[in-house]
């Protein structure tokens, strides 16, 4: 996948609401909360954790709407720090979506607090096993 393609194209969608909205503050935590907040709504479309109930998982395409907001911010908190990535992490790794889930927002916290080019691409290899255990490729990401 090629990301710098991607991270352009946020700085365009970043400058166009900072302009509209009139935002002339640093809003790092804000995007952050924000990405939390997204990856919340992701497990809550999967349905992963909620062992209580019997009810299954949104549609696919609800799941993937969900996975790319949060893309969104990832892309964002990027090119605000001065971070980027070349190319999709490779990753083949099965692991329970709600230990996937945990384990990229704790990368996410980690990266708020000290937001290092490793922290960041540290996100990134956790959403990509996310992805991988939602069954997501490349091109669906891509495509959505």
């Amino acid at each position: 996948m090629e990301l710098q393609k991607l991270f352009k194209m946020q700085a365009g969608l970043d400058s166009f609401i900072e302009e509209t909205q009139n935002i002339k503050r640093d809003v790092f935590k804000e995007k952050s909360l924000a990405l939390l907040v997204e990856l919340a709504e992701l497990a809550n479309e999967t349905r992963c954790f909620k062992f209580w109930s019997t009810k299954g998982p949104s549609e696919r395409e609800v799941i993937l709407e969900e996975f790319v907001d949060s893309i969104h911010f990832m892309l964002s908190l990027g090119n605000m720090r001065g971070f980027s990535l070349e190319s999709w992490p490779t990753v083949a790794q099965h692991m329970d979506l709600t230990e996937a889930l945990l384990k990229t927002t704790s990368t996410v916290v980690s990266f708020i607090e000290v937001p290092t080019q490793q922290n960041y691409e540290a996100i990134w290899h956790d959403y990509a096993i996310v992805a991988h255990n939602l069954s997501f490729t490349v091109e669906d990401i891509i495509g959505a």
